[in-house]
């Protein structure tokens, strides 16, 4: 199911089901929240557990089911991710997604949600964390902004671009500059195209590699190899960081499940390869991230060696970042080197 677009005027809920960032670093939120009015015309509306620092799983799941339960509410969006939103998933309602579909939009530990959607039938958006992709800095990112809209309102077909300038971390939300400007940005490298030279489109699925590792341990809304089939894999690291060789062991594991084997295209984002406290220099980070294309290549080409792979997408942990379609249609044309997201 494709949940109908929201319309200006329309209200959308924003939630924390992992992290309650906004209950610490309230002005960038804010600034967040003003912003989403103003990129979509939509009025945002916070739950009890938005601000809520360690709120109880079942706290922000009630959160969750409220929203899907709420016909006022046309959208719902996640603040950021976190590390334990897969205790909440337990205690969701799925006939309330199912009864009335919505928008979802949320990265990194929110995959464990946009599984969840997936194994009820339901499409959603991996990205567009209020608070990394809307409240800090001095404006909203234009592809994130032009993205944002087509996810929520338009559902047009849009090339995914890159905008020539990354940053893996921004300015500390304690710090009053976070507001008015942006992290460490530097120039990207072009994106790297691996496998034959053919054009795949097909339904995408996937998300933060880390966390898909936590979904599949669990055991919870693992696709069979049969529902990918033809299909576009989306797969992105966290600020934590993994060496190369780890997150080609998840890769491998994808493919031992036959996850690889299905799919007809590999989408690997541009990794963040330095935080807060590890800052390498510019050399050493083109390095980092070289030894994670590889690795990554190298593993989906054991599984399929048909696949058309494309590294260097921005989405996920960095900025600017593309919102992207899960369980809706991207092309991946390795012919003439581009990318194009469907958003309906």
């Amino acid at each position: 199911m494709h949940p109908p677009k929201a319309r200006p005027g329309d209200r959308v809920a924003v939630l924390s089901p992992s992290f309650a960032a906004p209950g610490l670093f309230p002005a960038v939120h804010e600034q967040a929240m003003r912003r989403l009015a103003e990129v979509t015309g939509l009025v945002p509306v916070e739950y009890p557990t938005t601000r809520r620092v360690g709120a109880s799983a079942e706290a922000r799941a009630a959160d969750i089911n409220a929203a899907f339960a709420d016909p006022d509410i046309r959208a719902i969006l996640a603040v950021i991710g976190g590390e334990d939103q897969i205790t909440v998933v337990p205690h969701l309602d799925p006939a309330l997604a199912r009864a009335d579909p919505k928008p979802f939009l949320g990265t990194s530990d929110n995959t464990n949600l946009h599984q969840w959607l997936w194994a009820n039938g339901i499409a959603s958006f991996y990205g567009g964390s209020t608070q990394v992709h809307l409240g800090p800095g001095p404006a909203v990112d234009e592809v994130h902004a032009r993205s944002l809209r087509a996810a929520l309102l338009t559902g047009e077909r849009l090339e995914v671009t890159d905008p020539g300038e990354s940053e893996d971390v921004g300015v500390g939300w304690d710090d009053p500059r976070a507001l008015s400007s942006y992290g460490d940005r530097a120039p990207t490298e072009p994106w790297s195209w691996h496998g034959p030279a053919r054009t795949v489109t097909g339904r995408t699925w996937g998300g933060c590699i880390e966390v898909l590792e936590w979904v599949l341990t669990a055991g919870r809304s693992s696709p069979a190899p049969d529902a990918l089939a033809g299909g576009v894999m989306l797969l992105e690291t966290s600020e934590e960081l993994l060496p190369a060789r780890n997150v080609a062991w998840i890769v491998r594991a994808l493919g031992e499940r036959g996850l690889l084997a299905a799919v007809d295209a590999v989408l690997l984002a541009r990794p963040p390869v330095s935080d807060f406290t590890r800052r390498p220099e510019p050399e050493e980070r083109s390095r980092l991230r070289a030894e994670q294309r590889d690795a990554v290549v190298s593993e989906v080409t054991r599984y399929n060696p048909e696949a058309v792979v494309c590294v260097g997408i921005p989405f996920g942990h960095t900025r600017p970042q593309w919102i992207l379609p899960h369980g809706g249609t991207m092309t991946v044309d390795a012919v003439e080197r581009r990318v194009h997201a469907d958003f309906a």
